[in-house]
């Protein structure tokens, strides 16, 4: 008799996800929401919210309890970064950042290295950065030119990385380095852990960005910069693989920022709907209205279905979960655009103007389809599973 299949990863909210959505919900109404928009107008990073953050463990959702985190996993994680990204797409990035900028010390790193970092991390005490892109190797890996040679015991760095979140302001950078220049295309790569207060290190340009203003994104510059091997994250050469692991589980964080953002949309869009009124009546009693706002909550709410899927295959480990992660932040990007593009519709002229915050919800949402690999990446990362 054939053994059955193994059931598919599915996902359930059992009620510590519910009081912990709850409230970070009451939060995000009553704190973050009344700045965002002062956030978004002067490019603020709002160390006041990451004070806030760390004080409701917000900062300890994706590590275990043994580093001080919650043990709750990727989808708690993932419905946190969603609440805050409803009113703020630049404070849920604190969140995302704080999972991207440590997933390589929690795959690959060492027991000295997790037991250094992720503490601090999961307090709120430090934020990390994860510095891959450079300014000629965004999508390409392969055409990194940021090195690190061996001297002695210790290994010196020198380069400049590009597009970087939390320039600035993190305690250390994840920096991913050429370390055997003859080995061939994406390899030889290694992944070093680089303290902010490192001789060498500087802070070059910052981004003027369309969206996301919150967070300082720009050119962090290595200038020989010493670390010692301990600082080495997994094995030598092997950093391609550190990079890629990470991101198939750090992209669900996009997702969720998405998802977010096109809820928080079309929930303003709706609620609009009903007091605005023409020829007498609400806009929202109009069926080319009603039409659009149907349509908006429908894509929203199978977004979120397949990321919250996906976020149960990294969970439990599905092989899966690669593919997963890529489908759901494609769509949920694609997703979070067309719907901001549409509420900026719906409130017409209003939609057009800082003093609404649908033109921040859509200037944030077009990020979600290029960073953490743009979406013509994502197709091919879906496509490559299927032939």
């Amino acid at each position: 008799m054939a053994t059955a299949a193994a059931p598919p990863a599915t996902y359930a909210l059992p009620q510590e996800f519910l009081d912990f959505r709850e409230t970070i919900r009451k939060m995000v109404t009553e704190r973050v929401a009344p700045r965002a928009a002062e956030i978004d107008a002067t490019a603020e990073y709002p160390r006041d919210l990451r004070e806030l953050f760390a004080e409701h463990d917000l900062f300890g959702l994706p590590f275990e309890t043994e580093f001080g985190g919650t043990g709750t996993g990727t989808l708690m994680l993932n419905i946190a970064v969603e609440e805050v990204a409803k009113a703020c797409a630049s404070s849920a990035l604190m969140l995302m950042i704080q999972e991207l900028g440590t997933l390589p010390i929690r795959l690959f790193g060492t027991e000295e290295q997790k037991g250094r970092l992720l503490p601090r991390c999961a307090s709120g005490e430090w934020t990390p950065a994860f510095a891959l892109s450079e300014p000629d190797a965004g999508s390409d890996p392969g055409g990194m030119r940021t090195r690190a040679v061996r001297d002695g015991s210790d290994w010196v760095i020198d380069g400049t990385k590009n597009w970087i979140t939390n320039l600035g302001v993190a305690d250390f950078y994840v920096v991913f380095c050429v370390t055997d220049p003859d080995a061939g295309h994406s390899q030889g790569i290694s992944a070093f852990v680089v303290e902010a207060d490192r001789p060498g290190f500087s802070v070059g340009k910052l981004e003027h960005k369309m969206g996301i203003r919150g967070s300082p994104t720009g050119q962090p510059i290595f200038d020989g910069v010493r670390v010692p091997a301990e600082n080495l994250i997994g094995d030598e050469n092997a950093g391609f693989k550190v990079a890629m692991a990470t991101l198939d589980h750090s992209r669900l964080g996009v997702a969720a920022q998405a998802v977010g953002i096109a809820q928080g949309a079309t929930d303003y869009a709706a609620a609009y709907a009903q007091e605005r009124r023409q020829f007498g009546k609400p806009i929202g009693s109009f069926q080319g209205i009603q039409f659009k706002l149907a349509e908006m909550e429908t894509r929203t709410a199978a977004a979120r279905e397949l990321l919250y899927r996906a976020c149960a295959k990294v969970d439990t480990g599905d092989p899966d979960m690669g593919k997963y992660s890529a489908m759901a932040k494609l769509f949920a990007s694609d997703t979070a655009m067309w719907v901001t593009t549409e509420a900026v519709q719906v409130l017409g002229g209003y939609g057009y103007v800082s003093e609404y915050p649908v033109e921040r919800m859509m200037r944030d949402a077009k990020i979600t389809q290029i960073y953490e690999g743009t979406n013509e990446i994502q197709r091919l990362v879906i496509a490559r599973t299927l032939t």
